[in-house]
């Protein structure tokens, strides 16, 4: 049964922790070569969750089609759509990419009617549509005065896709493996995938300083650690109410990104962020809400 208070104190948890990834992966780049940066922090996030699994938990290695699994979510949710999504950072302002957080409610709800069957009500199409539009709205400015370039904004709609498809397949998987155990392995295995990408493509010119380790920590404790074990537990609640927390991560990226990078912030950005609370209101109500899976074991 779904607890509507804790799914949406989670969903906020989620969305704060989630949307400051573009900022912190900038300050890190201002040290780090983009490739450098993520691997080493999807090895660090795997092997911590590991740890804290393996002493929490007790749990023994994956058998069988276990590995499979994992191998699968773990490319297309964090070798894909994450080693693809730093290396477009490089190429857009740290609040165009909460531009395209907008795509991913509505390609999962696409993705979740077609691979699960799952109907989408009417709803939850408008506030989609709702969510959509205040995103566009917020970041209407950043892309006016041309924060981000072609390659960029491609980069970022593969990458986005990458993670639709993620967030799909591991809602239709009947895991028996806790979400921490799911979620260090498939941060080690997608570390583990983009290694010899970052090895052959980048040249070791990564200066490892205060702000690359600070960095780094921000990007493994509360991004990969916290957010991604609250997405976990978000997606198998519901996954396409789950997505609509996806809307709220643009204003808080877009606040982090004017507040720490001087990014513009202006009235488009308040009304946006107006549009996207209402969305989440409308979309999240008692009424609309359904469970398509059970919760994986603790």
């Amino acid at each position: 049964m779904q607890h509507p208070t804790r799914f949406v104190i989670f969903g906020i948890l989620f969305s704060i922790f989630w949307s400051s990834a573009s900022v912190a992966g900038k300050f890190g780049l201002m040290s780090a070569e983009p490739l450098t940066l993520f691997t080493t922090r999807f090895l660090s996030a795997g092997v911590l969750l590991l740890g804290l699994s393996l002493f929490q938990q007790g749990r023994k290695l994956p058998i069988g089609k276990e590995w499979y699994q994992l191998s699968v979510f773990g490319a297309l949710n964090t070798t894909l759509y994450l080693g693809i999504f730093i290396i477009a950072l490089t190429q857009v302002a740290a609040g165009i990419t909460t531009l395209m957080l907008a795509l991913n409610p509505l390609m999962i709800s696409i993705l979740t009617s077609l691979w699960l069957k799952r109907k989408i009500a009417p709803r939850e199409w408008a506030s989609i549509a709702l969510g959509i539009t205040g995103v566009a709205v917020a970041t209407f400015p950043l892309v006016q005065s041309g924060y981000a370039s072609t390659l960029g904004v491609v980069l970022l709609v593969v990458s986005m896709l990458a993670y639709s498809v993620g967030a799909v397949y591991y809602s239709s998987i009947q895991w028996t493996l806790s979400r921490m155990t799911i979620n260090g392995w498939q941060a080690l295995i997608g570390g583990i995938l983009l290694l010899p990408f970052t090895l052959t493509f980048e040249g070791g010119h990564t200066q490892y300083d205060a702000r690359f380790f600070t960095s780094l920590a921000w990007l493994v404790v509360p991004v990969s650690i916290l957010a991604i074990q609250l997405w976990l537990h978000l997606l198998k609640e519901d996954t396409v109410k789950a997505s609509l927390w996806l809307f709220l991560c643009p204003i808080f990226g877009l606040g982090y990104a004017s507040f720490l990078l001087h990014e513009p912030f202006t009235k488009y950005t308040i009304i946006g962020a107006l549009l996207v609370i209402g969305s989440l209101l409308w979309g999240q109500s008692k009424k609309n809400i359904r469970r398509t899976s059970s919760l994986p074991a603790e």
